[in-house]
């Protein structure tokens, strides 16, 4: 199945938190947080202004993101969960950095 968001919607992969501490610690799954970083899988066409005009997503596919504790709503779509947002609950773009992390299971 293909899904395309609607106006200003994002969808993302949650990226997978951290397996240890940085002392070495193993982390639990029954205590882990869920991370608050991701990366954009697809992006909508954009939100109309009060003249009608199209303003396109900042955002695009690839993007590594940092959005709220408790932004989207969360969906599985093809057995993968995925989040969707509107382009305003992202706080910001994570730039330099390489998406290696493994994606959220």
């Amino acid at each position: 199945m293909k899904f395309r968001p609607l106006h200003d919607r994002v969808v993302i992969r949650r990226l997978e938190g951290e397996e240890k501490t940085k002392g070495g610690i193993i982390i639990p799954d029954t205590v882990k947080e869920k991370p608050q970083e991701g990366e954009v899988v697809t992006v909508g066409p954009g939100a109309r202004d009060e003249s009608g005009k199209l303003q396109a997503l900042e955002l695009k596919g690839g993007d590594r993101v940092l959005f709220g504790k408790w932004s989207g709503t969360e969906v599985k779509i093809d057995g993968e969960d995925l989040l969707i947002m509107k382009e305003s609950d992202v706080m910001g773009v994570i730039e330099g950095a390489a998406a290696t992390k493994k994606k959220a299971a």
